[in-house]
Protein backbone atom coordinates (compact mmCIF):
# COMPACT_ATOMS: atom_id res chain seq x y z
CA UNK A 1 0.00 0.00 0.00
CA UNK A 2 1.38 3.40 -0.98
CA UNK A 3 1.72 6.05 1.68
CA UNK A 4 -0.88 8.79 2.02
CA UNK A 5 0.07 12.23 3.25
CA UNK A 6 -2.29 15.05 4.17
CA UNK A 7 -1.45 18.73 4.19
CA UNK A 8 -3.85 20.63 6.43
CA UNK A 9 -3.86 24.42 6.20
CA UNK A 10 -6.11 26.75 8.20
CA UNK A 11 -7.72 29.41 6.01
CA UNK A 12 -6.67 33.03 6.71
CA UNK A 13 -5.73 31.83 10.18
CA UNK A 14 -5.26 35.06 12.17
CA UNK A 15 -8.37 36.60 10.62
CA UNK A 16 -10.40 33.40 11.12
CA UNK A 17 -9.55 33.35 14.82
CA UNK A 18 -10.73 36.95 15.15
CA UNK A 19 -13.93 36.19 13.23
CA UNK A 20 -14.66 33.16 15.38
CA UNK A 21 -14.32 35.35 18.47
CA UNK A 22 -16.35 38.21 16.95
CA UNK A 23 -18.94 36.93 14.42
CA UNK A 24 -19.68 40.51 13.36
CA UNK A 25 -16.40 40.41 11.42
CA UNK A 26 -17.55 37.53 9.20
CA UNK A 27 -17.94 38.20 5.48
CA UNK A 28 -16.16 41.54 5.84
CA UNK A 29 -12.74 42.76 4.63
CA UNK A 30 -10.57 42.26 7.72
CA UNK A 31 -6.84 42.85 8.11
CA UNK A 32 -4.73 41.63 11.02
CA UNK A 33 -1.42 43.39 11.56
CA UNK A 34 -1.95 46.77 13.13
CA UNK A 35 -3.34 50.23 12.66
CA UNK A 36 -3.63 51.44 9.04
CA UNK A 37 -1.57 54.53 9.84
CA UNK A 38 1.15 52.38 11.37
CA UNK A 39 4.37 51.21 9.81
CA UNK A 40 3.69 47.51 10.04
CA UNK A 41 2.60 45.08 7.35
CA UNK A 42 -0.41 42.87 6.75
CA UNK A 43 -0.05 39.64 8.72
CA UNK A 44 -3.28 38.17 7.36
CA UNK A 45 -6.20 39.34 5.22
CA UNK A 46 -9.67 37.87 4.89
CA UNK A 47 -10.71 36.61 1.47
CA UNK A 48 -13.02 39.62 1.19
CA UNK A 49 -9.97 41.88 1.66
CA UNK A 50 -7.90 39.84 -0.78
CA UNK A 51 -10.43 40.65 -3.48
CA UNK A 52 -9.04 44.21 -3.34
CA UNK A 53 -5.48 42.99 -3.84
CA UNK A 54 -4.46 42.86 -0.16
CA UNK A 55 -2.00 40.17 0.87
CA UNK A 56 0.39 39.22 3.66
CA UNK A 57 3.51 41.36 3.74
CA UNK A 58 1.85 44.42 2.17
CA UNK A 59 2.45 47.70 4.05
CA UNK A 60 -0.61 48.63 6.08
CA UNK A 61 -0.69 52.10 4.55
CA UNK A 62 -1.02 50.61 1.06
CA UNK A 63 -3.64 48.12 2.29
CA UNK A 64 -5.72 50.99 3.68
CA UNK A 65 -5.44 52.85 0.41
CA UNK A 66 -6.57 49.84 -1.66
CA UNK A 67 -9.40 48.92 0.71
CA UNK A 68 -10.35 51.90 2.91
CA UNK A 69 -13.41 50.08 4.25
CA UNK A 70 -11.28 47.26 5.68
CA UNK A 71 -11.39 46.60 9.42
CA UNK A 72 -7.86 46.70 10.83
CA UNK A 73 -7.02 44.64 13.93
CA UNK A 74 -3.79 44.73 15.92
CA UNK A 75 -3.79 40.99 16.56
CA UNK A 76 -2.83 38.88 19.56
CA UNK A 77 -0.16 36.20 19.33
CA UNK A 78 -1.20 34.44 22.59
CA UNK A 79 -4.69 34.02 21.14
CA UNK A 80 -3.34 32.54 17.90
CA UNK A 81 -0.87 30.35 19.77
CA UNK A 82 -3.71 28.85 21.84
CA UNK A 83 -5.82 28.22 18.74
CA UNK A 84 -2.83 26.60 17.05
CA UNK A 85 -2.27 24.29 20.02
CA UNK A 86 -5.91 23.13 19.82
CA UNK A 87 -5.55 22.63 16.05
CA UNK A 88 -2.48 20.43 16.50
CA UNK A 89 -4.22 18.50 19.28
CA UNK A 90 -7.11 17.69 16.93
CA UNK A 91 -4.70 16.41 14.27
CA UNK A 92 -2.85 14.28 16.81
CA UNK A 93 -6.13 12.49 17.58
CA UNK A 94 -6.15 11.18 14.00
CA UNK A 95 -2.48 10.19 13.61
CA UNK A 96 0.61 10.39 15.82
CA UNK A 97 2.72 11.11 12.75
CA UNK A 98 2.41 14.88 12.68
CA UNK A 99 4.77 17.58 11.36
CA UNK A 100 3.73 21.16 12.17
CA UNK A 101 4.88 23.74 9.61
CA UNK A 102 4.04 26.82 11.64
CA UNK A 103 0.99 27.86 13.62
CA UNK A 104 -1.58 27.16 10.94
CA UNK A 105 -0.45 24.23 8.83
CA UNK A 106 0.87 20.70 9.23
CA UNK A 107 1.56 17.46 7.43
CA UNK A 108 -0.11 14.30 8.66
CA UNK A 109 0.90 10.77 7.68
CA UNK A 110 -2.47 9.07 7.31
CA UNK A 111 -1.10 5.76 6.00
CA UNK A 112 -2.99 2.85 7.53
CA UNK A 113 -5.48 5.01 9.44
CA UNK A 114 -8.10 5.07 6.71
CA UNK A 115 -9.68 1.82 7.90
CA UNK A 116 -10.80 3.55 11.10
CA UNK A 117 -12.71 6.22 9.17
CA UNK A 118 -13.73 4.41 5.98
CA UNK A 119 -11.28 6.13 3.64
CA UNK A 120 -8.61 8.82 3.62
CA UNK A 121 -11.15 11.25 2.16
CA UNK A 122 -13.62 10.55 4.95
CA UNK A 123 -10.81 10.88 7.49
CA UNK A 124 -9.95 14.32 6.12
CA UNK A 125 -13.62 15.32 6.13
CA UNK A 126 -13.82 14.41 9.83
CA UNK A 127 -10.70 16.49 10.54
CA UNK A 128 -12.29 19.49 8.82
CA UNK A 129 -15.51 18.94 10.77
CA UNK A 130 -13.73 18.87 14.12
CA UNK A 131 -11.69 21.98 13.33
CA UNK A 132 -14.85 23.82 12.32
CA UNK A 133 -16.81 22.59 15.33
CA UNK A 134 -14.15 23.14 17.99
CA UNK A 135 -12.34 26.22 16.68
CA UNK A 136 -15.00 27.85 14.53
CA UNK A 137 -12.61 28.18 11.58
CA UNK A 138 -12.21 26.38 8.27
CA UNK A 139 -9.34 24.30 6.94
CA UNK A 140 -8.27 23.20 3.47
CA UNK A 141 -6.77 19.73 3.05
CA UNK A 142 -4.81 18.09 0.27
CA UNK A 143 -4.21 14.33 0.16
CA UNK A 144 -1.53 12.70 -1.98
CA UNK A 145 1.31 10.21 -1.95
CA UNK A 146 3.88 12.80 -0.85
CA UNK A 147 4.25 16.16 0.82
CA UNK A 148 4.79 18.33 -2.23
CA UNK A 149 1.65 17.22 -4.09
CA UNK A 150 -0.43 17.26 -0.88
CA UNK A 151 0.58 20.88 -0.31
CA UNK A 152 -0.26 21.90 -3.88
CA UNK A 153 -3.62 20.14 -3.53
CA UNK A 154 -4.49 21.95 -0.31
CA UNK A 155 -3.58 25.30 -1.87
CA UNK A 156 -5.79 24.57 -4.87
CA UNK A 157 -8.74 23.64 -2.64
CA UNK A 158 -8.75 26.93 -0.68
CA UNK A 159 -10.80 28.10 1.00
CA UNK A 160 -12.54 25.36 2.99
CA UNK A 161 -11.76 22.66 0.44
CA UNK A 162 -10.68 19.04 0.27
CA UNK A 163 -8.82 17.59 -2.69
CA UNK A 164 -7.36 14.10 -3.04
CA UNK A 165 -4.89 13.14 -5.75
CA UNK A 166 -5.19 9.43 -6.53
CA UNK A 167 -2.06 7.24 -6.30
CA UNK A 168 -0.14 7.30 -9.56
CA UNK A 169 -1.79 10.50 -10.80
CA UNK A 170 0.59 12.96 -9.13
CA UNK A 171 2.50 13.88 -12.26
CA UNK A 172 -0.58 14.36 -14.43
CA UNK A 173 -2.19 16.43 -11.65
CA UNK A 174 0.78 18.79 -11.55
CA UNK A 175 1.45 18.96 -15.31
CA UNK A 176 -0.95 21.78 -16.36
CA UNK A 177 -0.21 24.00 -13.37
CA UNK A 178 2.02 27.10 -13.63
CA UNK A 179 5.51 26.52 -12.25
CA UNK A 180 4.94 29.05 -9.46
CA UNK A 181 2.55 26.51 -7.89
CA UNK A 182 5.41 24.13 -7.15
CA UNK A 183 6.81 24.56 -3.61
CA UNK A 184 10.42 25.71 -3.70
CA UNK A 185 10.08 27.87 -6.81
CA UNK A 186 10.45 31.53 -5.91
CA UNK A 187 10.39 34.61 -8.11
CA UNK A 188 14.00 34.31 -9.27
CA UNK A 189 13.72 30.63 -10.14
CA UNK A 190 10.43 31.29 -11.92
CA UNK A 191 12.01 34.04 -14.01
CA UNK A 192 14.96 31.83 -14.89
CA UNK A 193 12.68 28.96 -15.92
CA UNK A 194 10.52 31.33 -17.98
CA UNK A 195 13.69 32.38 -19.76
CA UNK A 196 14.16 28.73 -20.71
CA UNK A 197 10.63 28.56 -22.08
CA UNK A 198 9.28 26.69 -19.04
CA UNK A 199 5.96 28.01 -17.75
CA UNK A 200 4.17 24.87 -16.54
CA UNK A 201 5.15 22.08 -14.16
CA UNK A 202 4.57 19.61 -17.00
CA UNK A 203 7.20 21.31 -19.16
CA UNK A 204 9.55 21.41 -16.18
CA UNK A 205 9.12 17.66 -15.69
CA UNK A 206 10.35 16.98 -19.23
CA UNK A 207 13.63 18.84 -18.83
CA UNK A 208 16.59 16.46 -18.56
CA UNK A 209 18.08 16.22 -15.08
CA UNK A 210 21.48 17.22 -16.45
CA UNK A 211 20.06 20.47 -17.84
CA UNK A 212 18.33 21.33 -14.56
CA UNK A 213 21.48 20.68 -12.53
CA UNK A 214 23.54 22.84 -14.90
CA UNK A 215 21.20 25.78 -14.30
CA UNK A 216 20.26 25.26 -10.64
CA UNK A 217 22.96 23.07 -9.14
CA UNK A 218 21.93 20.59 -6.46
CA UNK A 219 18.44 22.11 -6.19
CA UNK A 220 17.88 21.14 -9.83
CA UNK A 221 17.60 17.51 -8.77
CA UNK A 222 14.90 18.41 -6.23
CA UNK A 223 12.96 20.34 -8.89
CA UNK A 224 13.30 17.35 -11.24
CA UNK A 225 11.72 15.00 -8.69
CA UNK A 226 9.04 17.36 -7.44
CA UNK A 227 7.87 18.24 -10.98
CA UNK A 228 7.26 14.53 -11.52
CA UNK A 229 5.30 14.28 -8.30
CA UNK A 230 8.03 12.23 -6.63
CA UNK A 231 8.53 13.06 -2.96
CA UNK A 232 9.61 10.39 -0.50
CA UNK A 233 10.26 12.74 2.43
CA UNK A 234 8.81 11.40 5.65
CA UNK A 235 6.52 13.26 8.02
CA UNK A 236 8.83 14.17 10.88
CA UNK A 237 8.07 15.54 14.35
CA UNK A 238 9.35 19.09 14.93
CA UNK A 239 12.93 19.45 16.07
CA UNK A 240 13.62 21.24 19.34
CA UNK A 241 13.94 25.00 18.87
CA UNK A 242 17.56 26.16 18.79
CA UNK A 243 16.86 29.83 19.50
CA UNK A 244 14.22 32.33 20.60
CA UNK A 245 13.90 36.05 19.93
CA UNK A 246 11.67 39.11 20.06
CA UNK A 247 11.70 42.26 17.95
CA UNK A 248 9.58 45.30 17.17
CA UNK A 249 9.37 48.13 14.64
CA UNK A 250 8.95 51.66 16.01
CA UNK A 251 6.12 53.83 14.72
CA UNK A 252 8.78 56.48 14.06
CA UNK A 253 12.51 56.10 13.58
CA UNK A 254 14.28 57.07 16.78
CA UNK A 255 17.67 58.06 18.17
CA UNK A 256 16.35 58.14 21.72
CA UNK A 257 18.69 55.78 23.57
CA UNK A 258 16.45 55.75 26.61
CA UNK A 259 13.58 54.45 24.48
CA UNK A 260 15.82 51.94 22.73
CA UNK A 261 17.06 50.56 26.04
CA UNK A 262 13.56 50.44 27.55
CA UNK A 263 12.32 48.49 24.54
CA UNK A 264 15.36 46.23 24.63
CA UNK A 265 14.73 45.52 28.30
CA UNK A 266 11.12 44.54 27.65
CA UNK A 267 12.05 42.32 24.70
CA UNK A 268 14.80 40.71 26.77
CA UNK A 269 12.32 39.96 29.55
CA UNK A 270 10.04 38.22 27.06
CA UNK A 271 12.99 36.16 25.81
CA UNK A 272 14.03 35.28 29.37
CA UNK A 273 10.49 34.26 30.33
CA UNK A 274 10.29 32.07 27.23
CA UNK A 275 13.56 30.35 28.14
CA UNK A 276 12.39 29.61 31.68
CA UNK A 277 8.99 28.39 30.46
CA UNK A 278 10.74 25.91 28.18
CA UNK A 279 13.32 25.04 30.85
CA UNK A 280 16.21 26.10 28.63
CA UNK A 281 19.34 28.18 29.06
CA UNK A 282 21.29 30.05 26.37
CA UNK A 283 24.96 30.64 25.69
CA UNK A 284 24.72 33.31 22.99
CA UNK A 285 22.90 36.69 22.88
CA UNK A 286 22.20 38.47 19.58
CA UNK A 287 21.17 42.08 19.02
CA UNK A 288 19.35 43.08 15.83
CA UNK A 289 19.01 46.64 14.56
CA UNK A 290 17.44 48.04 11.41
CA UNK A 291 18.19 51.65 10.57
CA UNK A 292 16.09 54.22 8.73
CA UNK A 293 17.61 53.26 5.36
CA UNK A 294 16.64 49.60 6.05
CA UNK A 295 20.24 48.55 6.60
CA UNK A 296 20.05 45.67 9.09
CA UNK A 297 22.86 44.52 11.37
CA UNK A 298 23.23 41.79 13.97
CA UNK A 299 25.80 41.63 16.76
CA UNK A 300 26.48 38.52 18.83
CA UNK A 301 28.10 37.84 22.17
CA UNK A 302 28.94 34.37 23.49
CA UNK A 303 28.59 34.10 27.26
CA UNK A 304 31.07 32.43 29.57
CA UNK A 305 28.17 30.59 31.22
CA UNK A 306 24.68 29.66 30.02
CA UNK A 307 21.83 31.80 31.33
CA UNK A 308 18.08 32.28 31.48
CA UNK A 309 18.34 35.54 33.42
CA UNK A 310 16.53 38.66 32.19
CA UNK A 311 19.29 40.83 33.64
CA UNK A 312 22.12 38.96 31.92
CA UNK A 313 20.30 39.01 28.60
CA UNK A 314 19.66 42.75 28.92
CA UNK A 315 23.16 43.62 30.14
CA UNK A 316 24.68 41.76 27.20
CA UNK A 317 22.22 43.25 24.74
CA UNK A 318 22.68 46.83 25.92
CA UNK A 319 26.47 46.48 25.73
CA UNK A 320 26.09 45.36 22.10
CA UNK A 321 23.67 48.25 21.50
CA UNK A 322 26.07 50.85 22.87
CA UNK A 323 28.86 49.58 20.62
CA UNK A 324 26.59 49.48 17.56
CA UNK A 325 25.38 53.04 18.08
CA UNK A 326 28.85 54.50 18.61
CA UNK A 327 29.34 56.94 15.77
CA UNK A 328 26.08 55.89 14.10
CA UNK A 329 24.10 58.89 12.85
CA UNK A 330 21.02 57.14 11.50
CA UNK A 331 17.92 56.65 13.64
CA UNK A 332 16.73 53.13 14.44
CA UNK A 333 13.65 51.65 12.78
CA UNK A 334 13.61 48.17 14.38
CA UNK A 335 15.23 46.59 17.43
CA UNK A 336 15.34 42.98 18.50
CA UNK A 337 17.13 40.62 20.83
CA UNK A 338 17.49 36.86 20.75
CA UNK A 339 19.34 33.98 22.33
CA UNK A 340 20.74 30.79 20.81
CA UNK A 341 22.83 27.71 21.55
CA UNK A 342 20.13 26.50 23.92
CA UNK A 343 20.74 23.71 26.41
CA UNK A 344 18.61 22.03 29.05
CA UNK A 345 18.22 23.94 32.32
CA UNK A 346 20.60 23.01 35.10
CA UNK A 347 24.11 24.14 35.95
CA UNK A 348 26.90 23.77 38.45
CA UNK A 349 26.09 25.84 41.54
CA UNK A 350 28.78 28.23 42.68
CA UNK A 351 29.07 28.21 46.46
CA UNK A 352 30.28 31.80 46.71
CA UNK A 353 28.02 33.28 44.03
CA UNK A 354 24.80 33.99 45.92
CA UNK A 355 23.84 36.88 43.59
CA UNK A 356 23.09 34.47 40.73
CA UNK A 357 20.93 32.31 42.98
CA UNK A 358 19.06 35.40 44.21
CA UNK A 359 18.47 36.50 40.62
CA UNK A 360 17.07 33.08 39.72
CA UNK A 361 14.71 33.14 42.69
CA UNK A 362 13.59 36.64 41.74
CA UNK A 363 12.90 35.61 38.12
CA UNK A 364 10.80 32.66 39.29
CA UNK A 365 8.77 34.89 41.61
CA UNK A 366 8.18 37.43 38.83
CA UNK A 367 7.16 34.64 36.45
CA UNK A 368 4.53 33.43 38.93
CA UNK A 369 3.07 36.93 39.31
CA UNK A 370 2.96 37.46 35.55
CA UNK A 371 1.29 34.12 34.90
CA UNK A 372 -1.46 35.06 37.33
CA UNK A 373 -1.94 38.77 36.66
CA UNK A 374 -0.43 39.43 33.22
CA UNK A 375 3.05 40.25 31.94
CA UNK A 376 2.92 43.98 32.71
CA UNK A 377 1.59 43.43 36.25
CA UNK A 378 5.18 43.78 37.44
CA UNK A 379 7.80 45.82 35.62
CA UNK A 380 11.17 47.43 36.03
CA UNK A 381 11.32 51.21 36.20
CA UNK A 382 12.93 51.21 32.78
CA UNK A 383 10.05 49.47 30.99
CA UNK A 384 7.37 51.63 32.63
CA UNK A 385 8.22 54.27 30.04
CA UNK A 386 6.67 52.05 27.37
CA UNK A 387 3.18 52.50 28.87
CA UNK A 388 2.83 55.78 26.98
CA UNK A 389 4.10 54.32 23.71
CA UNK A 390 2.69 50.81 23.23
CA UNK A 391 -0.91 49.74 23.91
CA UNK A 392 -1.38 47.08 26.57
CA UNK A 393 -3.15 43.78 25.91
CA UNK A 394 -3.96 40.87 28.16
CA UNK A 395 -0.47 39.49 27.80
CA UNK A 396 1.71 42.60 27.92
CA UNK A 397 2.47 45.40 25.50
CA UNK A 398 1.23 44.99 21.94
CA UNK A 399 4.31 45.64 19.84
CA UNK A 400 4.62 46.17 16.12
CA UNK A 401 5.81 42.79 14.84
CA UNK A 402 5.18 42.01 11.17
CA UNK A 403 4.97 38.25 11.83
CA UNK A 404 2.72 38.65 14.86
CA UNK A 405 4.90 36.08 16.52
CA UNK A 406 5.63 37.95 19.70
Amino acid sequence: MSGRIMHIDLDAFFVSVEQAENPRLKDKPVVVGGRPEGRGVVAAASYEARAYGLHAGMPLVKASRLCPQAIFIQGSFPKYRDASAKFMSILADFSPYLEPMGLDEAYLDATGFESIHGSHYQMAAKIKQRIKGELGITASIGIAGGKVVAKVASEMSKPDGLLEVAPGEERSFLAPLPIARLPGIGKKTEQKLNGLGIDTIGKLSTLPLKALKSHFGASGEVLHRFARGIDDREVEPPAAAKSTSRETTFSRDTKDRSLLKATLRYLGERVGADLRRREKRARCVTLKLRYADFTTITRRQTLSQTTDSDQTIFDTGVALLNKALTGEKQPVRLIGIGVSELVEAGRQLEMLDTSTQRQESLNKAIDRIRRKYGFTAIQTGRTLRLKDIFPEGGDGYTLQTPSLSR
